[in-house]
Order: structure tokens, then C-alpha cells, then sequence
């Protein structure tokens, strides 16, 4: 039985025993992983996943691939060129099974590229950016200092800290005398339009 899997942004296809140079993977040596991202199993053919299928790897070694040679000259006089070298991280696996159904439930680590972000913590980050962006706006009574030109959520953090949350308090600060931050006359200009 064979079944193609999807990681890295490149295809592969594997039988029980394959051994495979995939980008790298945050797994160790002799640890157990199971692909999720099945395109085809036997002749199983997924819409955008065959639902319920795994594939699982043991992780062999973490290698890097061969050098590449990036070169670059400019033509003409005096112009400039350069020489570059890359070796891509790998990961060397061997296949150990293939399954066509209850892959989720089989307890098996699922294999995440090294560099990237796996899907549930992405997913439990977009709540605290909304967590945050609820906290941005202070207190009742406060105005939002961020509608000035030139002053973001640090600035506004700033201000508040230093006691100012209104436009008419911000329209009232001496700019020569106040050092608590750095305030610009255009601040306080705006400011005075929005606080009539």
C-alpha cells in the first residue's frame, strides 16, 4: 500500500519501509511522528485530505543537504559580485505505517516543521490578540489617544502611565516642561481640535 503525503510544501510518496529526506522537523532522533496531511491512500483519492488517514515515521537523524552555490556578479566595470553558500536542514525518516482510517486517535505525535507555527497554537494566539486589543482602550471617561497622528498603543501606554487619558489633558501638557514622554507640539495641536 502506498499514500502520499504532504509536508514541507512538496509531495512524496511512500510505502511501509521508504526512507525519506524531508525538511526539517521538530522531532528527535528515534522519536515517532505521524503525518496528517494525506492527499492519497492506495487508491483513496481526498478532496483536500483523505479524512481519518496517517502516516508514521520514525525520525532517523537530522542532517543538512548538500552545499549549494548561490553566485551573483553584476556586469560591467567596477560592479559588485558575490558568493554564497547553503546547506538546507533535513530530516531523515523511515516510514513505519500507513494507516487509512483513525490516525487521529492513535496517540502519536504529529509532525510540525521546525520553523513553522502548528495550527492549535496559532489558533489559541488569535484569542489573546483580541484579549489584548480589548485591554488597549483605558478606562471609562478615557479617550483613545491612538486617533493622534504620530502616537501608537506604546505612546498611548505611555501617556496613561504618566496620567494623561483625555484629549483636553493632553491639550493642557507644556511641551518644554513635560519629560515623563516625549511630547510632539503636533500632539497637543490635535489634541485641542479633538477635546472641542
Amino acid at each position: 500500500m502506498f499514500a502520499v503525503l504532504k509536508t514541507g510544501g512538496k509531495q512524496y510518496k511512500v510505502q511501509s519501509g521508504d526512507v525519506l529526506r524531508v525538511e526539517k522537523l521538530a522531532a528527535d532522533a528515534g522519536e515517532k511522528i505521524q503525518f496528517n496531511e494525506i492527499l492519497m491512500v492506495g487508491s483513496t483519492i481526498g478532496a483536500p485530505l483523505v479524512e481519518g488517514a496517517g502516516v508514521q515515521a520514525e525520525v532517523i537523524d537530522q542532517i543538512k543537504g548538500e552545499k549549494l552555490i548561490h553566485y551573483v556578479k553584476r556586469r560591467r566595470k567596477h560592479s559588485s559580485q558575490r558568493k554564497k553558500g547553503h546547506r538546507q536542514q533535513l530530516t531523515l525518516l523511515r516510514i513505519t505505517d500507513i494507516l487509512e482510517s483513525g490516525a487521529d486517535k492513535s496517540g502519536v505525535k504529529a509532525a510540525i516543521g521546525a520553523g513553522s507555527v502548528s495550527a492549535a497554537p496559532a489558533a489559541a494566539a488569535a484569542p489573546k490578540k483580541a484579549a489584548a486589543k480589548a485591554e488597549a482602550p483605558v478606562a471609562a471617561g478615557a479617550d483613545d489617544l491612538t486617533a493622534i497622528t504620530g502616537v501608537g498603543p506604546a505612546a498611548a501606554k505611555k501617556l496613561a502611565e504618566a496620567g494623561i487619558t483625555t484629549y483636553a489633558q493632553l491639550a493642557a501638557v507644556d511641551v518644554d516642561t513635560f519629560d515623563a514622554v516625549k511630547v510632539k507640539a503636533e500632539w497637543v495641536a490635535q489634541a485641542k481640535d479633538l477635546a472641542q
